[in-house]
């Protein structure tokens, strides 16, 4: 399966700055994430996909943020997911929750910025991490299988 672009483009300033460190935080949240759940998620494939998709965009979102003479937030040793991860059900509310979180991040680099390519690189990532939590959704059984409003803190 192709993987989509995920190089942020354009200059954070002001706000968006922080609007991007912080997508760039969840970015590592979710690389981590994925990291923990492997043992217990049976869709390989869709799990490797996820992975390299949030590594791809945490090293590109480095370097946008260098190119802008920002130093990058580096990840934390550690995250707490939502709940212990012990099986699968658990380990997929952890995937839906961490894939959740980015789409809030990168929605809220869509409201920092006016940057044409910063929107742009914002959305696809928005819109990759709501295709996701749809596809998450969907393997966990949950319902309804995909949001309103991914995005949005209630989601």
């Amino acid at each position: 399966m192709s993987q989509p672009s995920s190089a942020p483009a354009g200059k954070p300033t002001g706000d968006a700055v922080q609007a991007v460190q912080d997508a760039l935080a969840a970015e590592h949240a979710a690389v981590w994430t994925y990291g923990l759940v492997s043992a217990f998620v049976r869709q390989g494939d869709q799990t490797a996909e996820g992975a390299n998709a949030h590594r791809a965009r945490r090293d590109a979102t480095e370097r946008l943020l260098r190119d802008a003479s920002t130093e990058p937030v580096p990840p934390a040793a550690a995250y707490l997911p939502p709940a212990p991860v012990t099986d699968s059900g658990s380990a997929i509310a952890a995937l839906v929750a961490v894939e959740l979180d980015g789409c809030v991040a990168w929605r809220g680099v869509l409201e920092r910025t006016e940057d044409a390519d910063l929107r742009r690189s914002a959305l696809d990532a928005l819109t990759a991490g709501a295709v996701r939590v749809t596809r998450w959704r969907k393997t966990g059984g949950l319902s309804p299988v995909s949001l309103a409003m991914p995005g949005t803190a209630v989601g």
